[in-house]
């Protein structure tokens, strides 16, 4: 690491000045909540709102993350797709256990999210793969996730194949493609204030009842 680099990651500094998140203005429901927040990142016109980080962990307890696509959102948690054979699916496999967060620096918000993922129907996955744009349910078929590939032309390869494979039909759904629902048992909303004296209201599930905490920043 340069000196440059090492200097400024030593010397920056941002205050925040969010504005205050208390028990009283929260809902008594983290998915109400995030909703509230969801709306106001879209109104305030951030770039992929819905994109969140995932953390998964492997059979041998490495954690792993990467940014996908929140999917969906209901009552029992958040949605998200992928293909089941590739290194999360194959973690989740293993080890349901997962983490999320979702970073809007603009806002000064974060939602840390802790649960645990399951399938969706195949029914739930069908409706989402029917309305995907028609590259993208080719490229479901020609990639096989998180595998070696020799180089770029392999995968183009593929691509044409399966789209003269299913040349003048519809695109089924891969058997190892679809969905997860994370259904969440602790979410934490984060409010960047000044002095560092942020704001964390997290919700923790026992059973079926959700229970509001302040957290120290």
């Amino acid at each position: 690491m340069s000196e440059d680099v090492q200097n400024y990651l030593n010397e920056i500094r941002r205050d925040f000045s969010g504005k205050p998140l208390d028990e009283q203005s929260v809902k008594k429901n983290p998915i109400e909540q995030f909703d509230v927040w969801f709306e106001e990142a879209v109104d305030a016109q951030l770039l992929d709102p819905y994109a969140m980080s995932i953390t998964t962990v492997s059979e041998d307890g490495q954690p792993s993350t990467r940014i996908v696509y929140m999917r969906g959102i209901n009552e029992d948690g958040f949605v998200f797709y992928t293909n089941y054979s590739s290194n999360k699916g194959q973690n989740l496999e293993n080890n349901s256990k997962i983490a999320l967060n979702f970073f809007w620096g603009a806002l000064e918000r974060q939602i840390r999210v802790e649960g645990i993922a399951e399938k969706v129907t195949e029914a739930v996955s069908d409706a989402y793969f029917n309305n995907r744009p028609r590259e993208s349910q080719i490229g479901a078929w020609a990639s096989n996730q998180s595998t070696l590939i020799k180089n770029r032309e392999e995968l183009e390869e593929r691509v044409a194949f399966y789209t003269d494979k299913f040349k003048g039909v519809d695109v089924p759904r891969p058997p190892h493609w679809g969905g997860y629902l994370v259904r969440p048992f602790e979410v934490e909303f984060w409010q960047g204030r000044p002095s560092r004296l942020h704001d964390r209201i997290v919700y923790s599930k026992n059973q079926s009842v959700w229970k509001l905490s302040r957290l120290a920043p």
